[in-house]
């Protein structure tokens, strides 16, 4: 099966099978997707992917459904039935890649292990994605994102100093887990392409929080220092946070003292980098309380866009704090295509993600595929496996 024409990539040529439901799992096709791959989409019969009844609908389609799974074709097939069970192996032994997110041993009681897979289709990536991957103690136990946000230490880094625990405001552990299972696909691709043979990949939503920590481990482990929640601050630079104007807020990153030095010459207080409590790097975090005090008591006396206007002709790292209404309204995003267009079958349109990863030589449009309808795509991918149209 080849990919449409209409968004050719990387992975052109690239059969992606998705079994996978809800948001990590088609978080990760919706990536390979973008990349060029052919992505079919394998539903229950019925039902759907649970989050085809995920709200807001608008026009009868799930705006979370939408924008995720844009550009896939749909399949529904019952697992548990012998003949979709044959129809799923058939299409399998054309594909390239299996994604799968139940827990730990479904796929097992379905036939449909690795172990078992293995065998029949030797070229076969097998891509699985679950809270807590398919080995360890955890193994067996359910989660949802904010599970792993909480036992991965994203939470106890997030939010107001001395402030309650806070989520990350995005589904930054299905979303997290998506990514680099998507990386792992094109990895194993990469590597079959020199030995032919299939490989299983093993994500664990834990194991992604536990990776998008930054230095936060490294940091603990060499000074017992326990990292901590600092709103906007960052543990070893200031200025780098968010700051106060007379009508707004801004941030501001002066990461080293050379953007210090024209910081404070900016704004009119250069003998603040001379003030030996902020003359270097590590002054500046010890005493950013005191200097935070200084910065608000001076950006208070003109607005916040004055203030960019100013900084950023200097060169200082700044930005506004927008929201999403803004995002969709940014020239920026708009030259990159980050604010795109999908439509359901009925014709109604969606502001979708654009892909974030430009690779000359392949193009990168404005509009992406079509939102599919449960089963919409039966007759042509049937039609492509056995040649002719399904039976009525």
């Amino acid at each position: 099966m080849t990919h449409s024409p209409e968004a050719p990539g990387p992975l052109e040529g690239v059969t992606v099978i998705d079994v996978t439901r809800v948001l990590a799992g088609p978080y990760a096709s919706m990536v390979l997707s973008d990349l060029g791959a052919t992505v079919i989409k394998v539903e229950a019969p019925g039902s759907g992917d649970d989050s085809r009844g995920f709200g807001p609908v608008v026009g009868g389609t799930s705006t979370y459904f939408a924008s995720v799974n844009r550009g896939k074709k749909s399949i529904a097939l019952d697992l548990k039935a012998p003949d979709d069970r044959a129809i799923l192996m058939d299409l399998l032994a054309t594909a390239d890649v299996l994604l799968e997110n139940f827990r730990p041993g479904v796929m097992e009681k379905l036939g449909l292990s690795w172990e078992e897979l293995a065998p029949k289709f030797p070229q076969l990536i097998y891509g699985s994605v679950s809270g807590f991957g398919q080995t360890g103690p955890y193994r067996d136990r359910a989660a949802y994102d904010i599970v792993v946000q909480a036992m991965g230490g994203m939470m106890s880094v997030t939010g107001p100093e001395d402030g309650p625990p806070a989520r990350v405001g995005t589904s930054i552990g299905d979303v997290g887990a998506g990514a680099f299972l998507a990386l792992g696909v094109t990895s194993a691709l990469y590597a079959r392409s020199r030995s032919g043979k299939g490989r299983r990949i093993d994500i664990s939503m834990l194991d992604c929080q536990v990776a998008l920590l930054e230095n936060a481990v490294t940091r603990y482990g060499a000074t017992g220092e326990l990292p901590r929640p600092m709103g906007s601050k960052h543990p070893l630079i200031a200025p780098f946070q968010a700051f106060r104007t007379a009508d707004d807020w801004l941030v501001i990153a002066a990461g080293n003292d050379r953007l210090f030095a024209r910081f404070t010459a900016a704004i009119g207080r250069a003998e603040l980098a001379q003030n030996p409590l902020f003359l270097k790097r590590t002054d500046r975090q010890r005493h950013h309380q005191a200097l935070e005090i200084e910065i608000e008591l001076t950006l208070a006396t003109r607005s916040r866009d004055e203030w960019l206007s100013l900084l950023q002709a200097e060169g200082i790292p700044c930005g506004p704090i927008r929201n999403v209404a803004d995002l969709m309204e940014d020239p920026q995003l708009a030259a990159r295509q980050m604010i795109c267009e999908t439509r359901d079958s009925a014709g109604q349109r969606f502001q979708v993600v654009g892909n974030p990863v430009k690779i000359s030589g392949y193009d990168d449009r404005p509009e992406r595929g079509a939102v599919p309808d449960l089963d919409q795509h039966r007759g042509e991918i049937l039609t492509a496996l056995y040649g002719r149209p399904p039976a009525p």
